[in-house]
C-alpha cells in the first residue's frame, strides 16, 4: 500500500534551486470558425445531405468521449437540424471502453462535456449492449451498439486528427468511431486483439460493414486548429468517408500544433486526460509513446513529468505509463478501474504502468531534471505545458531562451524570468491560456 507522503533517500536531496522560467508565446498559423451554428446550417443545404434525412426517422446520433472545443454546440446544432427535417434523433454514446465501460459511466462523459438531454431535446440512450451485423473476411465479428442498429439511421460526430499509436489514410476520426466506438467495449477489445498496427486496414473494413448493413446517413468531421479551437465543420456522406476524411486528416495535421523544440531535457505536464488525447498526453506532441509502439517524432525527450489529472477524464489516467514521475496528487486521482478496462481493451498494458510517484509539484519536476544525466540543473532544457492540447502559452527555461531569441517567427517572450510560483505545499498552479486574434 502506498502511503499518502513517501519518505526516500535521495543522495543530495531534491531542495536544490530550479532553472527559473519564462512565459513564451507560441505562433501558429490557424483559421477559426465563428459561427457554429451557421456552418452546420449550411452543410445540412447540401442537396447530398438533406436529402438522405427523412421525416419520421428515429435517427442515432453517436457522440465519443474526447473534449472537443465546443462539442456541446456542435452535437445541439446537428440535433436541430435533423428535428427540422423532420426526424427524431437522439443520442448515444459512441466511446468504446471509456466511462469505465459502463452505459452510466459513458453518459456522465457526455453530460460533463454539456451534452445532456436538457442542453439538446432529445433523449441519451446509453447501453454497453451490441448487435452483430456482420462479420469480417476471417470471421471477426462486426459489433454495434444496440441502439444505434435498431434505429433508422446513425450519424456519428468526431474529431479528426492523428491517432496516437498509429499511422494511415484515416486514424482518428469518422471511420474509427464507426468500427471502435461503436462497438462498445465488445467491439473495441475484438478489433484490438488484431493489433494496432493493422488498423489501417482493419477499421475501414469494418466501418464498411457497419454502412452496409445498416443505414449509416454521414458523419460530421471536425477539424481544429492549433489552439485548440474548431477551425473547420464539413458532413461527409457515408459512402464518402473512405476518400474524404484522408483529405480532411491532412488538414488535420497541417494545422495540429506542436512543441517547437527539437530536444527537451524535462517536460513538464500539467495535466492528462481522455478528454485530452486517448493517451492521456498526446505522443504526437510530446515525442514519446508506448513501448510496443514504433515511433519517430520530434521532439526529442528525456523526462517527462506530468503533474494532474483533468476533472473531465474522471479518473481515467490512461497513457499515464508514458511518464516518468507522478505527483501524489494525480495518484490519489486515479481511478483503477476506469483506467484498467480502456487499457485491457487496447491491449497494451504498459499504459497503465505506474510512474515514480513524488508527494508534491515540486518535488516532481525537481527529481526529473536531477535524474538527467550530464546536465546541470541550472541548464536543464525545461519546457511546461498546461496539456498537450493547448500549446500557444508555455514556459522554458531560461537556458532555452537563446533558441527562443533566435526564432522570432515561433517565438514571443511575454514575460520576464521568475521562479515557479510553489505555494507552501509545493504545488503550481496550473498555466492559463489566454486568448488570442485568429483569422475567421
Amino acid at each position: 500500500m502506498i502511503p499518502d507522503h513517501i519518505d526516500v533517500n535521495i543522495a543530495g536531496g531534491l531542495d536544490f534551486p530550479l532553472p527559473r522560467m519564462v512565459n513564451v508565446r507560441q505562433k501558429f498559423q490557424a483559421q477559426r470558425l465563428h459561427d457554429i451554428p451557421g456552418a452546420i446550417a449550411r452543410e445540412f443545404l447540401r442537396p447530398e445531405v438533406r436529402g438522405r434525412v427523412k421525416a419520421g426517422q428515429a435517427v442515432a446520433v453517436g457522440c465519443g468521449s474526447r473534449g472537443i472545443a465546443n462539442i456541446a454546440e456542435i452535437a445541439k446544432s446537428v440535433i436541430k437540424e435533423l428535428r427540422a427535417l423532420g426526424a427524431r434523433p437522439f443520442i448515444f454514446p459512441c466511446m468504446g471502453s471509456h466511462g469505465a465501460a459502463t452505459a452510466e459511466g459513458q453518459r456522465k462523459v457526455l453530460e460533463s462535456y454539456g451534452i445532456t438531454e436538457a442542453s439538446t431535446g432529445v433523449p441519451i440512450k446509453a447501453t454497453m449492449d451490441t448487435v452483430v451485423v456482420g462479420h469480417l473476411d476471417d470471421g471477426t465479428p462486426v459489433y454495434m451498439d444496440r441502439h444505434a442498429a435498431e434505429a433508422d439511421a446513425v450519424v456519428v460526430i468526431n474529431r479528426i486528427k492523428p491517432h496516437t499509436a498509429f499511422r494511415g489514410a484515416t486514424e482518428s476520426g469518422l471511420t474509427k468511431m464507426l468500427a471502435i466506438g461503436i462497438g462498445k467495449i465488445i467491439g473495441a477489445s475484438t478489433y484490438h486483439q488484431h493489433g494496432m498496427d493493422r488498423f489501417p486496414e482493419l477499421l475501414p473494413k469494418v466501418r464498411d460493414i457497419n454502412i452496409s448493413q445498416r443505414n449509416v446517413l454521414f458523419g460530421v468531421g471536425i477539424v481544429e486548429n492549433a489552439y485548440d479551437e474548431t477551425a473547420l465543420i464539413e458532413i461527409v456522406p457515408a459512402e464518402q468517408l473512405a476518400t474524404r476524411e484522408p483529405r480532411l486528416q491532412a488538414m488535420a495535421k497541417e494545422h495540429m500544433p506542436q512543441i517547437c523544440f527539437d530536444e527537451i531535457d524535462v517536460l513538464v505536464i500539467d495535466e492528462m486526460g481522455k478528454n485530452i488525447s486517448g493517451a492521456g498526453f498526446d505522443p504526437n506532441i510530446t515525442g514519446r509513446n508506448r513501448r510496443a509502439v514504433n515511433w519517430n517524432t520530434k521532439p526529442q525527450v528525456k523526462k517527462i513529468a506530468v503533474l494532474g489529472l483533468t476533472r473531465e477524464t474522471m479518473g481515467n489516467a490512461t497513457g499515464i505509463g508514458s511518464a516518468d514521475v507522478i505527483t501524489m496528487r494525480l495518484f490519489r486521482e486515479l481511478d483503477v478501474p476506469s483506467t484498467y478496462a480502456n487499457i485491457i481493451t487496447s491491449c497494451n498494458l504498459d499504459g497503465a504502468a505506474i510512474p515514480m510517484i513524488m508527494n508534491t509539484d515540486r518535488e516532481a519536476i525537481a527529481l526529473a531534471i536531477k535524474t538527467v544525466v550530464r546536465v546541470k540543473p541550472q541548464d536543464c532544457r525545461i519546457v511546461r505545458i498546461r496539456n498537450t492540447l493547448q500549446l500557444a502559452e508555455i514556459q522554458v527555461s531560461e537556458s532555452l531562451l537563446g533558441e527562443v531569441r533566435s526564432r522570432p517567427d515561433r517565438f514571443e517572450i511575454v514575460s520576464e524570468p521568475a521562479a515557479l510560483p510553489f505555494d507552501a505545499n509545493g504545488l503550481l498552479p496550473a498555466l492559463t491560456p489566454t486568448p488570442h486574434a485568429a483569422a475567421a
